[in-house]
């Protein structure tokens, strides 16, 4: 347990030093590419535009989960989907058009369900790794 949260720390630390240079690189090229009152210009309508999605998806995620708890359903899609739009909009806080697309993706009602799809595949691996289950012997 401890080697893994060893490696995911070490891979926090990472990308915590790659993205914003990734970040900075991007916004230089485009910078180079439209010129730089352009590029503010995108990255403050990106914002917005960020800001407006992420009121609209994060209300009606909240309405989908009331929704599911005052009726008794679990309401697992609706908090995975509340999940995704909360770190997307962490994402769109960030300057810089790599997480800003990230963040999208993860907002978006139309890639949502994809992303969603993505990380129950992901967590259902890592079950069933720390249960000793191969896939394959799962019907």
């Amino acid at each position: 347990m401890t080697r893994r949260r060893g490696r995911v720390l070490t891979l926090l630390a990472l990308a915590l030093l790659v993205v914003p240079l990734l970040e900075v690189l991007v916004i230089i090229q485009v910078g180079r590419a439209i010129g730089g009152w352009p590029t503010l210009a995108l990255l403050l309508v990106e914002s917005a535009i960020g800001a407006w999605l992420v009121r609209r998806e994060g209300t009606r995620a909240w309405e989908a989960l009331r929704t599911a708890l005052t009726t008794g359903r679990m309401p697992a899609v609706e908090l995975v989907d509340a999940a995704l739009v909360l770190v997307g909009g962490v994402l769109l806080l960030a300057p810089g058009f790599i997480t800003d697309i990230v963040g999208f993706f993860f907002v978006l009602p139309i890639s949502r369900p994809i992303t969603r799809r993505w990380l129950e595949a992901a967590v259902e691996r890592q079950l069933l790794a720390r249960a000793g289950i191969v896939r394959s012997d799962v019907v």
